[in-house]
């Protein structure tokens, strides 16, 4: 209630400070967070407050509090090139090392090493801090790696030693097969595939060839198209925050007399 009443009739010049020092009490406080910490809700409402103040742009203290509600996105990535895209926290080594980590951890190793040389070449703040975090990624994913990544058509679908796996036919037909029991047709690939012991295949030669032969439409190949290596969404107005993650237990309205 404090802070609450704290932000409603503040009147100095620092208001970061004031939800600054409200989610750390909210962490402190509940340190196992859950729903009775309300931490998400007060992160969203400190971005909108704080919403298109430049003077914190370069603030660790603001860049933290994007990053944190960064966790509660369902896209990450999404909120790390706004960021990148507004300039906001673009100075400070925290940006580009968050980032990398979660590029790597989804194996995007290449996209990540150009994202930590992005925050070498603006020379984030603690400089010293960037480097050695970058050199830490290279320990784990070797040059020779990345060297080698860079000739696969895609980093994504490609082991750390540089064998690419299959991948998922786009646009396969989808017309059902069976008389009395209708089935989909299924493609698996990776893990799937091994499950399965390779004893069936439910994807024929004729129906890949059928794609290739039908040119209906054109499809969108993002290794093909040609851009900026680091990935910036396009600056925008602030319209509303990324879509936080589903919650759980909640049911969707309706008549409260209808059920059993």
């Amino acid at each position: 209630r404090e802070f609450e009443s704290e932000i409603r009739f503040y009147s100095g010049n620092d208001p970061l400070d004031v939800w600054d020092r409200y989610i750390k009490w909210t962490e402190q406080t509940f340190p196992q967070g859950g729903k009775e910490s309300n931490l998400p809700a007060i992160l969203e409402r400190a971005v909108k407050a704080l919403n298109e103040q430049k003077q914190y742009y370069k603030d660790p203290r603001y860049l933290n509090l994007w990053l944190k509600f960064g966790n509660y996105c369902n896209e990450p990535l999404d909120l790390y090139s706004y960021l990148h895209s507004q300039e906001i926290g673009t100075t400070l080594a925290l940006l580009y090392i968050t980032w990398a980590e979660v590029l790597e951890a989804r194996g995007s190793f290449k996209k990540a090493d150009l994202i930590f040389q992005e925050g070498l070449q603006r020379k984030a703040e603690p400089l010293d801090r960037l480097q050695s975090h970058h050199r830490q990624f290279q320990t784990r994913v070797s040059r020779q790696t990345l060297l080698g990544l860079e000739e696969t058509p895609d980093e994504e679908e490609t082991g750390l030693l540089g064998t690419a796996e299959p991948q998922r036919t786009s646009l396969a037909d989808l017309k059902g097969r069976g008389k009395k029991k209708v089935r989909a047709p299924i493609s698996r690939v990776g893990d799937a595939l091994k499950a399965t012991n390779q004893t069936r295949s439910f994807q024929t030669p004729a129906a890949s060839q059928q794609l290739s032969n039908n040119p209906g439409f054109a499809v969108f190949d993002e290794n093909s198209a040609c851009g900026p290596e680091i990935p910036v969404l396009t600056p925008q107005p602030w319209t509303a925050p990324p879509a936080p993650r589903a919650k759980e237990n909640e049911l969707s309205a309706g008549p409260w007399n209808s059920g059993r």
